[in-house]
């Protein structure tokens, strides 16, 4: 192959799989990549899991319930339940982690390749490539791993606000869920499934999307030519890419969804008998908050999504290169 081919090809398989020392799901040891994967996002998950519990605190205080910001939030756990109280609900978290990620990253990775595919005959730049690529690919991956996640989120965020703000405590994951299904039966389980579809699925999808075009970008700025094609980047340079795409990822998708998180959670940890539609939920909030009451947690979340994001991408990456077939 001459020196020309071998650019063009190199070009192509950064077009067509997102960037440099990016490697594709064939090339991967699939046995390899889901353990050492669920030990290394338990990892992370453990780092980061008290943000979701602030954050999910602050959704649904009530109106009369003082602590309203993430610091006095963080602080009154400490005082009232001590460093464990930033981890109710992990060990659910953590049982329904596990197949949650092997199915959301099979479909990711698998519907990424394809996706580029499909995009690739329309000539579209290199960043609206990847940008539709991995948009596709982040909301089915968030479709197909729902009917796992859903119930999981139902049973953990009413273990993160028991006994706050009027809300019903708990003797652990199990006893949430014998409660839920006497009350309303195995759909109680899945209450919020529409609007956590709605929640979850654009928000992936716009993660993802941002995620791969803000990369595409940076390389840009950091002049990536033709010149350099066969001068690999440093590991450290990779890695700060990844990073900053993350946090403008998270940025992007944390600022777009989170009036319909704040409805879903609300509806999800609802105090009331008898389930309230996302309608009154809509009304109460505007009632009492006004219209920025959609946006109770913003900075919590964006803070989450951003720290969950960069962290997760940062040891997915990692977690390719560690299962690539030599």
């Amino acid at each position: 192959m001459d020196s020309a081919s071998g650019s063009a090809s190199a070009a192509a398989r950064r077009a067509q799989f997102g960037g440099p020392m990016e490697i594709n799901w064939d090339k991967l040891d699939k046995s390899k990549f889901y353990v050492v994967g669920a030990g290394l996002f338990t990892g992370v998950t453990v780092a980061l899991y008290p943000l979701s519990v602030v954050k999910t605190r602050i959704q649904v205080a009530s109106k009369d319930v003082a602590e309203k910001n993430a610091l006095s939030v963080f602080r009154g756990i400490l005082r009232n339940d001590g460093v464990l109280g930033l981890y109710r609900g992990f060990g659910t978290v953590i049982i329904g982690a596990i197949p949650t990620r092997i199915i959301f990253l099979t479909a990711l990775e698998t519907t990424k390749v394809a996706a580029y595919k499909m995009v690739q005959p329309f000539g579209l730049s290199e960043a609206t490539q990847a940008a539709l690529a991995n948009g596709i690919a982040g909301m089915i991956g968030s479709l197909s791993a729902q009917a796992v996640f859903i119930p999981i989120d139902v049973v953990s965020q009413k273990l993160m606000v028991q006994g706050y703000s009027g809300h019903a405590s708990y003797n652990g994951g199990l006893d949430v869920v014998r409660k839920i299904v006497n009350a309303d039966g195995i759909r109680g389980l899945y209450r919020g499934f529409g609007l956590s579809i709605m929640t979850y699925s654009p928000s992936s999808a716009v993660w993802w999307a941002s995620y791969g075009s803000s990369q595409r970008l940076f390389w840009t700025l950091l002049n990536r030519g033709s010149e350099n094609e066969t001068v690999a980047p440093s590991q450290l340079k990779i890695a700060s890419v990844q990073a900053a795409g993350g946090v403008v990822a998270g940025a992007t998708a944390s600022f777009i969804t989170t009036p319909l998180d704040t409805i879903k959670t609300r509806l999800q940890v609802t105090k009331d008998q008898k389930t309230p539609s996302a309608v009154q939920v809509v009304k109460e909030l505007v009632k009492n908050d006004g219209w920025l009451g959609f946006y109770r947690g913003l900075g919590p979340r964006f803070i989450s999504t951003s720290a969950w994001g960069t962290s997760m991408i940062l040891a997915y990456e990692y977690l390719k290169r560690l299962s690539a077939i030599e």
